[in-house]
């Protein structure tokens, strides 16, 4: 049975990730730190789907879930527990979901940044060198491009003009990671990915944030006067893309392309104010709206060229955003219902 260390899995995209692994049949381990970020009852709760009671967690000590997963609480700062783990799993495969997100949030404590996601993934690839693993993919993101005039972007693109700490230390983990690649052999793929939405998703995000104020009638915070572009990435197809793109290098014996980056999203942007009106249809209310100036770190717009990707595997993102924020609106009213 092939095992795959995912991190992050009390996150979003990571919980959803080690739902699809463990139904497909692997084994998996999952890691998280469960820091305060955000609320962590939701983050329990993420965790109780994949079958781990929050009352048995203790820190690097690991804890039996559904058939073929098991849970660790860790931060990836803690190199020691971190090789332990490594040595103890010889795990096949790494999915490295981990990070500190969040632009805003960087400009305020950048020091979390460097913390997680410098040293923290600089931690996961020493264990890697030292416990070889068939493939690490890792979580990049759209902000590495900035306030790219050239759309849609291009994996080939100039990406040195980051204009958040967030940004920057994504980038950062790309060329930490193609180092390593090149220097060690480690076989790793850098997925650059295009705001994800949907169930069980962060409380930080704009399309979050939107639900939960108008729900509550509350005024809802719009930058640059709505008119900020987003390419909006449903988390099932993203997950689906993850796993595809695992088996691919898992089953690849030539060792070919031992270092990519590749985009995915949805390559279809969206103007902010769209999707707000989209929000206001599916919740049979309307938004009380405060316009606000362009907020520092926020870029313009984001638009995937996922050619390469389809290139590599066969990838249909295309998610309708009604059907998508429906489906979120339906999870978060049945979550959070009083």
């Amino acid at each position: 049975m092939t095992k795959v260390l995912v991190t992050g899995a009390a996150g979003f995209i990571g919980m959803h990730t080690a739902q699809l692994l463990t139904a497909e049949g692997y084994e998996v381990i999952g890691l998280d730190n469960i820091n305060t970020y955000y609320e962590i009852d939701l983050k329990y709760a993420r965790l109780k789907n994949l079958g781990i009671s929050k009352e048995h967690i203790l820190y690097n000590k690991e804890v039996q879930g559904v058939s073929g997963f098991k849970f660790i609480e860790m931060n990836l700062e803690d190199a020691g527990n971190l090789i332990a783990l490594f040595a103890r799993h010889q795990f096949d495969a790494i999915v490295h979901l981990a990070a500190q997100a969040g632009v805003r949030y960087s400009i305020t404590n950048p020091k979390d940044y460097i913390n997680s996601n410098i040293n923290g993934f600089f931690n996961v690839l020493e264990a890697c060198r030292t416990f070889p693993v068939k493939h690490l993919m890792f979580a990049s993101s759209s902000s590495v491009y900035g306030n790219s005039a050239e759309a849609p972007f291009k994996e080939n693109q100039m990406t040195d003009s980051p204009i958040s700490l967030y940004a920057a230390t994504k980038k950062a983990n790309e060329l930490f990671a193609y180092t390593y690649s090149h220097l060690y052999s480690i076989a790793c793929t850098g997925l650059r990915f295009f705001t994800v939405y949907g169930p069980w998703g962060r409380p930080d995000m704009a399309y979050f944030m939107f639900t939960k104020a108008i729900l509550e009638n509350k005024p809802i915070k719009v930058y640059a006067n709505g008119l900020l572009k987003r390419d909006f990435t449903y988390v099932e197809s993203l997950v689906k893309g993850l796993q595809k793109l695992l088996e691919k290098k898992l089953n690849d014996p030539s060792g070919t392309m031992p270092f990519q980056i590749l985009n995915i999203g949805n390559s279809e942007p969206v103007v902010v104010m769209d999707m707000i009106h989209k929000l206001e249809g599916i919740l049979e209310k309307k938004a009380i709206i405060e316009y606000l100036p362009p907020q520092p770190g926020d870029v313009d717009s984001t638009f995937a060229d996922i050619t390469q990707l389809q290139r590599t595997i066969d990838f249909d993102p295309h998610f309708a955003l009604d059907e998508g924020l429906r489906s979120f609106a339906n999870w978060y009213k049945s979550f959070y219902a009083k």
